[in-house]
């Protein structure tokens, strides 16, 4: 802000119907106590701030409010003169004024100090008015030597704000403020007078530094972090003192505090790239997250040794061990983001000590009283898979340990265990044989039915030797339990019925009881249709012993088929299938084949036999019947088809093969996108030779830059093309007045630039543009008046804040006054918000997906229905039009098929995520037909996207975004 600019104030809001007038007010200052005199006061501060300054009471102030000895009177006071029109219509300093001044300079020379400090930091707030500060300068100096260091503090910075906007009042501030710091004591008044230097004299500061150099580490800490302010601020300009400020850093990383070790860390970096010094700053960074009770602190101090380890490479893989201590914290977002950069800083050197720790802090999970513990193990898991997977060395010694974990009671790790298997076995050959042993003898720890679908795969895929498909077979009988399940499961219920018969055999009076009582017990029942129903006691007392025998304790994986998991049921025939297929080629011995495929086949017969009767949940399903009814078809066709064999034993392993390719493939892929950055260069840029610079240290840390940024300054202009695409006409051409907006999204913000046309030959006065809007968007500034003239033109700017990803509507209205002062109006043209400013493609895994699917409430259904002939053209089209990423890997989608199935994902600026499914398949005709289902947190993401989609199959090209 330039001197020349007048002051911003926030705007305070008053009610007209009860604004006293002007001789009220002049009465209640005139005639009233302190409380009133406040009141009234507190009205005309009010009414100044928001436009109405009240000239006239400037004299009854002075007079009646400005003798007063009260304290809050003064404070307040203290606002008016910041905020009163000081100058008249010629720019010249009222002479009412000259009445203010000298009361301001008896408060500078009061003897209360608490009255001349705030009187102090009132002169920083009027350090623009030379004239009135002008014969105040002698007695501010005077109060740099008062007793009280309030006092002082606030003179050193009334000090500094009149010379920063002044010099010549006060020429020699920067000795007369050397002078006061050699010789003060006080901590806070230190700080605020080499503050002063730091701005004003930057030689005086650094000669400061060096004449206290030896004594800075037992500093307070305020005045360390304005001398470390300093040293990076006089390092920009190659400072001959370079090597001593490195020194003294060094030695400011061992204060208590933390807010300094953190800013001297973060300068030493920017000084210099020694080795030694780059691991101090890391290890200081490190204690920092481990001693700092507040996560968020934690967050960003781990942010900043995740930047200095992507810059430093391997330098800093030694303190790794040093790391693996954060994940001791309690909150899951720091330990998720240590573990993130304990992952990146692994190597081959380390791998076994981090492995090693990462062992033993699963096994503490186990522990009740760990905070957070099944959330922990889960990362841990994650974790383990991943250096396993890059560092083969370590695979044997740590998926023994894992599987263990496969009857975890939190599903969530136990799948993230059987994720991890799943890729070791494959790609690690040497190893199949022990892990495939280890998970034979677990099956009876796992009560999960996704847990038991991935490990029935897995001993289908990779049991290879006779002996081991024997030994599994043995298992999946012991817990299926009795085989057939129907027969044995109607033996127990008949015994159940059998003793109950015979407990009951006992007298012939209890018999006629029981009749009496079975015929008193049948009544009328209302059933859910309405009609009505007959209940016995006989039919009550079977169903109560057909729920005993339900509930009776079993096997896990006959727990599981009774209680309606028929998919794992068809996963178990599929697995069985592959064991007798692959006993048949490698062994000799036909009586034992056969009796194991007879086996295989009593299971399969039985699954589907039990799933049809009263003793399970649900029903089988035709899915699940249809698939074990294939193959029980293929082991009756043993010999007679050898294609299925070639699909069962080799192509179901290949297609996992081909998908861990692509998830590596992927993954690659996005390590060299975030490796490479794309770099722009104008044709008429400088040209900067790397050999000829000198680089000794990180970038700087440029916090005027950084608000550069943060304010917008430093972004590109857009182009006059894409300015253009934006407008948006408001009124129509025969209108009195045209006008059109230009709409810019700019991250939470709508900024409206509206083009103002008079196109009468006369002057439109008291012009005011009205705007409201619908949805979950604010207006920001209050609307102003205007004049303008015949032809004449205005620019109007409003900004409207956005609050969720919502399709919003702005409307409005512009208002004036017409020929004879009557009112004329034109309605604008409402502007849509379109929420793909807000939507950008993101990504999650598969288990986050389904998460969120699960968690979130809302859902949208679109029909699809769309003259296009290409599934996958159509999931383009969607995307295109949607801003969404599709999840479905490549290879999932590839290939000629009449039907798709794709999951889709994207996420707002808001951190609202947004899911899609997309189900469609291509008709006889040839067209496009199914469904896109769009679920999220809140209604209006999923309605506007719905919405966009429907929108976008109107037209046979994408809507454009």
């Amino acid at each position: 802000m330039t001197s020349a600019d007048s002051p911003c104030y926030t705007v305070v809001q008053e009610s007209s119907a009860e604004y006293p007038s002007a001789a009220e007010l002049r009465s209640g200052l005139e005639k009233g106590s302190d409380e009133v005199k406040l009141d009234t006061l507190r009205k005309i501060i009010i009414s100044t701030i928001n436009g109405n300054p009240q000239p006239t009471l400037m004299m009854p102030i002075i007079q009646y409010v400005l003798p007063s000895r009260n304290k809050q009177l003064k404070k307040l006071l203290h606002f008016y003169w910041e905020v009163c029109p000081k100058y008249d219509e010629n720019g010249k300093l009222k002479q009412e004024m000259i009445l203010v001044v000298n009361a301001i300079r008896n408060d500078l020379q009061h003897p209360n100090e608490y009255i001349r400090g705030a009187t102090l930091r009132f002169l920083q707030k009027i350090a623009k008015d030379a004239e009135l500060l002008e014969p105040l300068v002698p007695t501010c100096r005077a109060c740099l030597e008062h007793r009280h260091s309030y006092v002082r503090k606030n003179a050193v910075f009334a000090i500094y704000s009149i010379y920063r906007e002044f010099e010549h009042l006060i020429p020699d501030a920067p000795e007369l403020m050397h002078t006061f710091l050699v010789a003060e004591t006080d901590a806070t008044c230190k700080r605020n007078a080499f503050v002063f230097l730091a701005h004003c004299s930057m030689p005086k500061a650094v000669e400061y530094i060096l004449s206290i150099y030896d004594t800075i580490p037992s500093l307070e800490e305020s005045l360390q972090m304005s001398i470390i302010e300093v040293i990076r601020s006089d390092c920009k300009n190659d400072s001959g003192h370079r090597a001593r400020y490195i020194r003294c850093i060094f030695e400011l990383l061992e204060t208590s505090s933390h807010a300094v070790k953190y800013e001297a860390a973060t300068t030493l970096t920017t000084l210099t790239q020694n080795t030694a010094a780059i691991k101090a700053a890391a290890s200081c960074f490190v204690n920092l997250v481990i001693k700092e009770s507040d996560n968020n602190v934690k967050l960003i101090v781990l942010d900043r040794l995740e930047s200095l380890r992507s810059k430093h490479g391997h330098i800093l893989d030694s303190l790794i061990m040093d790391v693996l201590q954060v994940l001791s914290s309690a909150d899951m977002e720091v330990r998720r983001k240590a573990m993130a950069i304990v992952l990146s800083m692994t190597s081959s050197r380390n791998v076994e000590e981090v492995v090693l720790f990462l062992k033993k802090q699963l096994l503490k999970t186990q522990e009740a009283d760990l905070e957070n513990a099944p959330e922990y193990r889960q990362l841990l898991i994650q974790s383990i898979h991943v250096t396993a997977i890059k560092f083969s060395e370590v695979a044997a010694s740590v998926v023994h340990a894992l599987i263990e974990f496969l009857g975890d009671s939190n599903n969530p790790s136990a799948l993230d265990v059987v994720s991890f298997v799943r890729e070791v076995v494959e790609k690690f050959p040497h190893l199949r044989a022990t892990i495939t042993e280890k998970l034979i003898s677990t099956l009876p720890e796992i009560k999960s039915g996704k847990v038991f679908r991935g490990v029935l795969w897995i001993l289908g895929e990779y049991v290879e030797t006779v002996s081991d498909i024997q030994s599994t077979m043995r298992e999946i009988r012991k817990v299926l339990g009795e085989i057939p399940i129907l027969a044995s499961e109607q033996r127990l219920l008949d015994e159940a019925s059998a003793e109950d018969g015979e407990g009951k055999e006992g007298g012939e009076d209890k018999e006629k009881e029981k009749e009496k009582a079975a015929a008193a017990a049948s009544r009328p029942r209302v059933l859910a249709d309405g009609t009505y129903a007959t209940e016995t006691a006989y039919t009550s007392t079977a169903a109560a012993k057909l729920e005993a025998v339900k509930a009776a304790s079993k096997p896990p994986l006959r727990t599981l088929i009774l209680g309606g998991d028929f998919f794992t049921g068809a996963v178990l025939a599929a697995a069985l299938t592959k064991l007798v297929l692959r006993f048949a080629e490698k062994s000799q011995d036909a009586v034992a084949s056969n009796m194991l495929k007879a086996e295989a086949m009593l299971i399969m017969t039985s699954i589907i036999r039990v799933g049809q009767s009263k003793f399970v949940t649900v029903q089988i399903d035709e899915d699940s019947n249809e698939r074990i009814m294939n193959c029980i078809q293929t082991l009756s066709e043993l010999e007679t088809q050898p294609v299925v064999h070639e699909i069962f034993l080799n192509d179901t392993k290949s297609a996992y093969s081909k998908m861990l390719g692509a998830q590596e493939k992927r993954a690659a892929e996005k390590k060299e996108l975030e490796t490479t950055k794309a770099k722009v260069v104008q044709v008429d840029d400088l040209l900067n030779f790397r050999q000829f610079s000198k680089k000794t240290a990180d970038d700087a840390i440029d916090y005027d830059e950084d608000l550069g940024r943060a304010t917008g300054a430093g972004e590109a202009q857009e182009d006059f093309m894409s300015n253009l695409s934006r407008i948006s006409q408001l009124t129509g051409f025969s209108d009195p007045i045209y006008a059109e907006a230009y709409v810019k999204m700019h991250g939470f913000d709508i900024l409206l630039d509206v083009l103002l046309v008079n196109q009468t030959p006369n002057t439109l006065q008291n012009l005011c543009l009205d705007f409201a809007t619908l949805g979950d968007l604010k207006i920001v500034e209050r609307p102003a008046v205007y004049t303008i003239a015949p032809h004449g033109f205005q620019s109007i700017k409003a900004t409207i804040k956005v609050s969720s990803t919502e399709t919003g509507v702005i409307f409005g209205s512009i208002l004036w006054e017409g020929p004879g002062m009557t009112e004329a109006c034109v309605i604008l043209n409402d502007i849509h918000v379109d929420i793909m400013d807000y939507i950008k493609p993101a990504w999650c895994n598969e288990a986050q997906f389904r998460s969120m699917w699960t968690e979130f409430e809302w859902e949208n259904r679109v029909n699809v229905n769309n003259p296009m002939s290409d599934p996958r053209e159509y999931l383009k089209h969607v995307m295109q039009a949607t801003n969404m990423s599709c999840l479905t890997p490549e290879g999932a989608t590839s290939g000629d098929c009449d039907f798709l199935s794709v999951n889709l994902y994207a996420r707002s600026l808001f951190g609202e995520d947004a899911l899609a499914n997309l189900s469609i398949e291509r008709t006889e005709q040839g067209t496009i037909t199914g469904h896109v289902r769009i679920r999220s947190k809140t209604q209006g993401i999923a309605l506007s996207l719905g919405d966009r989609i429907t929108m976008a199959q109107k037209n046979d090209k994408p809507v454009t975004v």
